[in-house]
């Protein structure tokens, strides 16, 4: 009998702080926010790969077409994604990430490999896919495009 109220009384006490935390104007107002307004013509973003651990390309690739897919942003959004290092391996023939990567640039999304890399790691272009973008250094290209007020984005 006691351990039967115990229950039903901790169930009412949990109850009742469920209902007055709900009842909080801040944690109210912080359930209706659906995030930032895009009041801009445009926004820009580059995307750097320096990682060869799949992982994080797929994270890399799966963040660009997900932010390219947010209602905010369309027909806004320039999305630009630079490699070097081991992100370079993501680029190279006979990579599983050749189908999502021409889907990207299907989608208008500048896909580009750092040309430092290239010379230090022996690699000739024609072992990148076809479509692949050269930059000069990546480390230029980002500082470039920082400058340009252009978001950096590491995954």
């Amino acid at each position: 009998m006691i351990k039967s109220f115990l229950v039903l009384f901790g169930s009412l006490l949990i109850g009742t702080i469920t209902m007055a935390q709900s009842k909080d104007p801040l944690l109210e107002k912080n359930y209706s926010f659906s995030g930032a307004s895009a009041t801009k013509k445009s926004y820009h973003a580059i995307y750097q790969l320096d990682s060869n651990e799949p992982k994080v390309i797929e994270k890399a690739l799966r963040n660009i077409n997900n932010v390219l897919q947010d209602p905010r942003l369309q027909g806004k959004l320039q999305i630009e994604l630079v490699a070097f290092a081991g992100g370079t391996e993501a680029y190279m023939k006979g990579s599983k990430y050749e189908n999502e990567l021409k889907a990207l640039v299907a989608k208008g999304v500048i896909v580009a490999q750092c040309g430092n890399t290239l010379k230090e790691r022996k690699i000739s272009r024609d072992q990148l896919y076809d479509f692949i973008g050269i930059v000069p250094s990546a480390n230029g290209e980002l500082i470039i495009r920082q400058s340009e007020g252009w978001a950096i984005i590491k995954p």
